[in-house]
């Protein structure tokens, strides 16, 4: 009899396609150093070594931030902190799980090969995952910069199998674990554009193809002249009105008396005028950041003249609250922030050091400096009784990540003061630095934090400093702190778009 055979096909086993796997990953890895690429053998194992520890990405981080935007800081700082989480993973887990030889060097050309060839394990590659993870980050902030950055990663990752110290599957291990620690950071700090909501409440306002009934005042002092001639190419129609400081008031009245749209360029106490302006006129208002401080148009989400052309040619605009104070005679609007007591100087000092050394930091560092001086706590009644103050701040709607170093807001219409003490008494040292180290909500006998729609003060002392969007003016007695919910219409690209 003819015994029974077994015909059925059985796939192979693991270790037969991992064999394969790594059969076709080294022919693979042959095949590019048979391949000779015009210029690379000079070009892309110095970009190799360049990129050791991280210098290369560093280096473009600082040009980066040499060209002085918020944007483009924003995306110099992301791309570094995706770096640190994509090579930390790397050296801690990656290295150690897989225990992966380098390739041999037989099929690459001497002229290709490092001087110093690598003694850690191959899988996964360190260069690729640094790479990616700088490249990534930093368009997650700025598409135009990852655009800029991401033909340097690609060169990058191609020398390492180029130069012979990696399979090509190893570049991609890194390139796939660099992009997935890119957005690792997005998911601990999102950014700008993905916290930002569709623009609301939305705003009926005329769009200016080309910018007809637009004129625009820019403060020359605060050194606007670039941004202001690039929105003039973007909107030819427009009307640009360029005067000096002092007489931008002057120029701001006249301008509302002949616009469809009030366009002002410059700092935020300039914003603020020509805001008040706007509201007194009834008219929208095109805000163009061209100051030190930007911060109402940087939390508006217009950071230069394409995101506020863009916004005029659409039409798109929304309805933000407004801040107000009153004290006896004196009265004012806010657009940003309202503050008494030593917090005026403190934000000065923080200014000062924040582009040096970071927000936080910076903070904390004022807060020293302003203790040396000799201050007494501002004394003021709330709710029947008097409490002694370091310091009170009040935000035009809530700030994120606050502490002493206010960060944004994502909402510019929800009907919040968002007001902060650090009540007075002993120890004003350890007061001012509790709260540098505050969050938000915190409640302490040192800081406290809360959310509301109007705040009074009462006995406060004649000649007392209220600081507001960078102006200054005196107070006394009574001072009064409300909203005038979305009361002003401004124009703000919205994400829809």
């Amino acid at each position: 009899m003819t015994p029974d055979v077994d015909l059925t096909v059985r796939p192979p086993g693991p270790h037969a396609l991992r064999d394969r796997f790594l059969a076709a990953d080294s022919r693979l890895f042959e095949a590019v150093a048979a391949r000779h690429w015009p210029g690379g053998d000079r070009l892309l194992p110095r970009l190799s070594r360049t990129a050791n520890h991280g210098v290369l990405w560093f280096a473009a981080a600082a040009a980066i931030t040499a060209t002085r935007t918020p944007r483009a800081r924003r995306a110099a700082v992301r791309g570094l902190a995706s770096l640190t989480l994509a090579s930390a993973t790397i050296n801690t887990l990656g290295k150690r799980s897989v225990r992966r030889s380098r390739p041999a060097l037989d099929p690459v050309p001497l002229v290709r090969r490092l001087k110093r060839q690598p003694i850690t394990t191959s899988f996964p590659s360190g260069h690729a995952a640094s790479a990616a993870a700088f490249a990534t980050g930093v368009a997650l902030e700025s598409r135009g910069w990852g655009a800029a950055v991401a033909p340097l990663a690609t060169a990058v990752v191609l020398s390492r199998v180029y130069t012979g110290v990696h399979f090509p599957s190893d570049v991609l291990a890194g390139a796939v674990l660099g992009v997935g620690a890119a957005y690792a950071v997005r998911g601990l700090v999102p950014t700008r554009d993905h916290l930002t909501p569709p623009g609301r409440p939305r705003a009926d306002a005329p769009a200016l193809p080309e910018g007809e009934g637009l004129v625009m005042v820019a403060n020359t002092g605060s050194g606007s002249a670039d941004r202001v001639n690039a929105l003039r190419a973007a909107l030819p129609r427009a009307e640009i009105v360029e005067c000096l400081p002092a007489d931008v008031q002057e120029e701001l009245e006249k301008a509302a008396t002949r616009a469809r749209v009030l366009g002002v360029c410059g700092g935020d106490g300039t914003v603020n005028g020509a805001a008040a302006v706007a509201l007194r006129h009834g008219l929208p208002l095109a805000v163009l950041p061209g100051g030190t401080l930007n911060h109402f148009a940087q939390d508006l989400g217009v950071e230069g003249e394409r995101d506020l052309s863009r916004a005029l040619q659409q039409g798109d605009a929304v309805r933000v609250d407004v801040g107000r104070f009153s004290s006896g005679a004196t009265e004012g609007i806010f657009l940003n922030t309202c503050s008494l007591g030593v917090y005026p100087e403190l934000v000065r000092e923080r200014e000062h050091w924040s582009p040096r050394i970071g927000g936080w930091p910076a903070g904390v560092l004022g807060a020293l400096r302003v203790l040396r001086a000799d201050h007494h706590p501002l004394r003021a009644e709330l709710s029947g009784r008097t409490h002694p103050l370091w310091m009170l701040f009040a935000g035009n709607g809530t700030y994120h990540r606050m502490g002493l170093s206010p960060a944004r807001r994502v909402d510019l219409s929800d009907g919040q003061l968002d007001v902060r003490v650090v009540h007075g008494g002993r120890h004003p040292a350890v007061r001012l630095l509790a709260a540098a180290f505050a969050g938000p909500l915190t409640r302490s006998p040192a800081h406290a934090a809360v959310r509301v729609r109007r705040l009074r003060l009462d006995g406060v002392a004649p000649g007392t400093l209220l600081a507001y969007d960078g102006e200054v003016t005196e107070v006394a007695g009574q001072v009064t702190l409300r909203k005038s919910p979305e009361a002003l219409t401004v124009y703000r690209p919205l994400a829809s778009r």
